[in-house]
């Protein structure tokens, strides 16, 4: 009976160790390399150099999640996503500046890796998520146009 439950037991501990693991996604450009004359009136965005890409600021729709709103903005470099800036999450309880304090960073890191919208959800913080995910593809989608 004791040697049952250990087995069980270690059994169940190894498979939940690899299920936590996630592969590492590879680098791929998310945005096509368009040049751009001039400067965009909207996002106030301006062609990179030689037309290899998009570069500025461009900033994501709110997204209003249960919680609250969710909105990001992106930089580009060259086409490249280099940095993620959080203009807006839930924050109208403890509960919600802790999930916030923990999930964004994991997804900026993420969407930074991904260099794409395309990225794992947290656990515990799906509706932040939810937000984060929608809100930086629509700068994303803003930086392509």
């Amino acid at each position: 009976m004791r040697r049952t439950a250990l087995t069980t037991t270690a059994t169940v501990t190894g498979i939940v160790a690899l299920l936590a693991l996630k592969p590492h996604h590879g680098a791929h450009p998310a945005v096509s390399a368009q040049p751009v004359p001039g400067t965009d009136p909207v996002s106030g965005a301006t062609a990179g150099p030689g037309g290899a890409g998009r570069t500025g600021t461009f900033t994501g729709d709110v997204i209003d999640t249960r919680y609250g709103p969710v909105q990001i903005a992106v930089t580009m470099s060259a086409g490249r996503l280099t940095a993620v800036e959080v203009l807006q999450v839930p924050s109208g309880n403890r509960r919600d500046r802790e999930i916030a304090s923990y999930a964004v960073p994991r997804l900026t890191d993420e969407a930074i890796g991904a260099q794409s919208a395309d990225i794992d959800a947290v656990s515990g913080a799906s509706y932040t998520s939810e937000g984060y995910t929608r809100s930086l593809q629509s700068a994303l989608d803003k930086a392509r146009a």
